[in-house]
C-alpha cells in the first residue's frame, strides 16, 4: 500500500480552527489566532483511507496534516521561519509512514517553492501544482463552452502569469486562444514568460502590471498570492468566466452577490477514485479535492516517489505526464463548482441568458 501525507493550513482563520477544536474557534479572537501559530506545531488532522486506483485496484493511505501559520501569517513572516514550520511537518509525515509529502495551498508557494523544504527531508515533496495547471485548463475550457464561448475569438487573461501554474496554464492555453493577456507584478518576468507564449502558439499578447486590465479579457484564470479579494465586480466585463484557482480566493465573493451576469467557477477541483474517506472536513463534499491533493495522491498510486512540481517553473513535460498518470488512476475533473457550490446546466444557462440579453457581448 502506497502512503502519503499532504500539508493544509487556515485560510479563515477562525473557521479552519474551530473544524478541528470546536471551542478554540469558537473562544479565540483572530488576532490572537495569528498571534499563538507561531508557538503551535504541525497537527496530524486524520488518517485518509478508501481511495482506489481503478487501472490496477491498489489502494492507497495517507495522513492530513496542518501547518497552523494562516496565509497571511506566512506572507508576513520571513521564508526561513515558514520553512521550519513546513519541514516539521513533514518531518511528522515521515514519523507516520509517509512516501512522499504534498504542499498544499500557501505551503507551496512560499520562498523557493518547496526546494529548501525538499532538500531538508528524506521523503520526495511535490507542490502538486502540475496536476492543478492541467485540471484548471479543462475546467477553464469548460466553462467558457458552456457560456458559449469561442477562446479563438477573444482574449484570455492569466493573472499570476509568471507564477508556476500561472505559466503552465498560460502555455497551455496559447495555441487554443486568439489573444492572451498576462498579469504579473514583474515586467521583466512577463516578458520572459510572453516569449515562451509565443513559442507556444499564440502571436497576440499584452502585458500589464494592473490586474484591473483584466476588463478587456472574456475570459481569465487567476492563480496568483495576493491573498484574497483581488478581483472585484466592476473589473470584469459582461459574460465573463473566471476560473479562480488561488487559495485565499482571488475572487471577492461581492462578484457573484453583484454580478448575476459572470461566471465564476473554482479552478482545480477533481473527483478522487474509490471510496475516499479524508478524516477531515476541509471545506469539499466528501469525494472531491483540489488537484495539489489529486498529484500527491497519483505520484502513491504510482509508486513515483520522486520530488515532482517543485520550485518556481514547471515543465509542460511533467504536467503533461501527470495529466496521464491522474487519469489513468480514475482522477477526473469535478463538476464545475463556484464558492464550493456545485453549478448546474441550468444555473449556468441563466446566467449565459442576462449576459447576452439584449445582443452579443
Amino acid at each position: 500500500m502506497g502512503a502519503f501525507a499532504f500539508i493544509i493550513h487556515p485560510i479563515d482563520p477562525k473557521r479552519d480552527v474551530a473544524r478541528k477544536y470546536p471551542l478554540l474557534g469558537k473562544i479565540l479572537s483572530e488576532p490572537l489566532i495569528h498571534f499563538l501559530s507561531r508557538f503551535w506545531p504541525p497537527v496530524q488532522l486524520s488518517h485518509v483511507t478508501g481511495a482506489r486506483s481503478v487501472a490496477t485496484g491498489q489502494e492507497i493511505e495517507g495522513w492530513l496534516i496542518a501547518v497552523p501559520y494562516t496565509s497571511q501569517r506566512m506572507l508576513a513572516l520571513s521564508p526561513k521561519e515558514v520553512y521550519r514550520k513546513i519541514i516539521a511537518a513533514g518531518r511528522l509525515a515521515e514519523h507516520l509512514g509517509a512516501d512522499i509529502l504534498g504542499l498544499g495551498a500557501y505551503t507551496s508557494v512560499v520562498g523557493d517553492g518547496g526546494v529548501t523544504v525538499a532538500r531538508e527531508l528524506d521523503i520526495p515533496v511535490t507542490s502538486g501544482d502540475s496536476y492543478t495547471a492541467a485540471i484548471s485548463v479543462h475546467a477553464t475550457r469548460d466553462a467558457a463552452h458552456q457560456m458559449g464561448i469561442d477562446l479563438r475569438q477573444v482574449t484570455l487573461a492569466v493573472a499570476g502569469a509568471s507564477g508556476a501554474i500561472g505559466g503552465a496554464v498560460a502555455q497551455l492555453l496559447a495555441p487554443n486562444v486568439g489573444r492572451m493577456m498576462l498579469i504579473g507584478r514583474q515586467q521583466s518576468r512577463l516578458e520572459v514568460m510572453a516569449e515562451k507564449i509565443r513559442i507556444a502558439g499564440c502571436s497576440d499578447i499584452l502585458i500589464s502590471t494592473d490586474v484591473a486590465n483584466i476588463r478587456d479579457a472574456k475570459v481569465v484564470v487567476t492563480v496568483t498570492s495576493a491573498g484574497g479579494n483581488l478581483i472585484q465586480p466592476e473589473m470584469l466585463q459582461r459574460g465573463a468566466v473566471v476560473c479562480d484557482v488561488s487559495r485565499p480566493r482571488d475572487v471577492s465573493w461581492q462578484v457573484v452577490q453583484a454580478r448575476d451576469d459572470v461566471l465564476v467557477i473554482d479552478g482545480g477541483l477533481v473527483r478522487v477514485p474509490g471510496a475516499v474517506n479524508f478524516g477531515f472536513n476541509y471545506g469539499l463534499p466528501p469525494n472531491l479535492t483540489f488537484g495539489c491533493f489529486a498529484e500527491t495522491m497519483t505520484l502513491a498510486f504510482e509508486g513515483l516517489y520522486t520530488d515532482y512540481s517543485v520550485g518556481k517553473d514547471l515543465s509542460l513535460t511533467q504536467v503533461q505526464e501527470i495529466e496521464k498518470l491522474a487519469a489513468k488512476h480514475g482522477f477526473e475533473l469535478a463538476a464545475l463548482r463556484s464558492f464550493e457550490h456545485k453549478l448546474d446546466e441550468a444555473h449556468i444557462q441563466q446566467i449565459r441568458a442576462r449576459a447576452y440579453a439584449g445582443g452579443r457581448v
